[in-house]
């Protein structure tokens, strides 16, 4: 009896595990812990929660603790399970690609608000193929491509797609240069917007993990946007839309940068849950 009340538990081992990544400055400590122990038991967060009461064995404590000291470390816990939700769907993540965030949803919601089932959409960026495979899941009759600098992002990207959006298109390419004028109804793009020297300040999980090409965009954060705005009415039909993700305070310089660029005649911002303006939507004029 004595031998056995020794015995670690699931649940005892949960919170052994959230007191550790606490310690380490984990940001969500129980939910990482949770997802962690779930992938050593071969089990769900909610099969993890009913088995609390179990004996953790020795292999899923040796697995789990394994992902534990990654984890606490301050690598992604994305990154330690190569996986992350985006749109409901499960995308392979590793570091060659950004973790898709649920703030970029926000992206496919408003392209979703201007295109028909048949528009030519173009993902420019696209990393994990996220919001590439959302749109082609939502709009399953338009012509979806999506488009990268990196290989290497590319080919997490075509793993994805072929899983879960096999259609769409994949061009490796820096932002437009691959496209025809007036070929595209819809640009859309989460691009790189963190300054260079903000760089030093971000998290662990992304300072030290996540790829700097796919974050950084020179002394202001405005490098590639400004690109993407300049060049985007080179591709688009009158009256198609460019829609991106900015980062947090951009929205000012980056809607100032589409007036002052004149060939867009609406220039809309969205803001995210938490009252940010996130996203940015802009109209191509006519016949310019």
């Amino acid at each position: 009896m004595g031998a056995a009340a020794a015995l670690p538990t699931v649940g005892g081992e949960l919170a052994r595990a959230v007191a550790r990544l606490a310690a380490a400055g984990v940001p969500e400590p129980r939910a990482d812990a949770e997802v962690l122990l779930a992938r050593a038991l071969g089990t769900s967060r909610a099969g993890m929660v009913a088995a609390s009461r179990d004996v953790l064995s020795a292999r899923a404590a040796e697995t789990f603790g394994a992902l534990l000291a990654r984890r606490a470390a301050r690598e992604p816990v994305q990154y330690i399970v190569g996986e992350w939700e985006f749109w409901s769907l499960p995308l392979a993540v590793d570091p060659r690609v950004l973790i898709p965030r649920s703030e970029t949803e926000l992206v496919v919601k408003t392209v979703l608000r201007v295109a028909c089932g048949k528009s030519r959409i173009v993902d420019v960026g696209t990393g994990s193929g996220a919001i590439a495979l959302a749109l082609a899941r939502e709009l399953p009759r338009a012509p979806v491509c999506a488009t990268d600098v990196d290989p290497a992002a590319l080919a997490v990207a075509r793993a994805n797609l072929a899983r879960h959006a096999p259609s769409v298109r994949l061009v490796c390419g820096d932002l437009l240069t691959a496209f025809r004028p007036r070929s595209v109804d819809v640009v859309a793009s989460n691009p790189p917007y963190v300054a260079d020297g903000e760089h030093a300040d971000l998290l662990p999980e992304v300072r030290d993990h996540e790829p700097a090409r796919a974050l950084l965009a020179g002394a202001d954060g405005l490098a590639v946007l400004r690109r993407l705005l300049a060049g985007a009415p080179e591709v688009l039909v009158p009256g198609g839309w460019l829609i991106v993700e900015m980062g947090a305070g951009q929205a000012d310089a980056v809607r100032s940068a589409v007036v002052r660029d004149g060939r867009y005649e609406e220039v809309k911002t969205i803001e995210d849950h938490a009252g940010i303006a996130r996203v940015l939507m802009a109209r191509r004029g006519g016949d310019q």
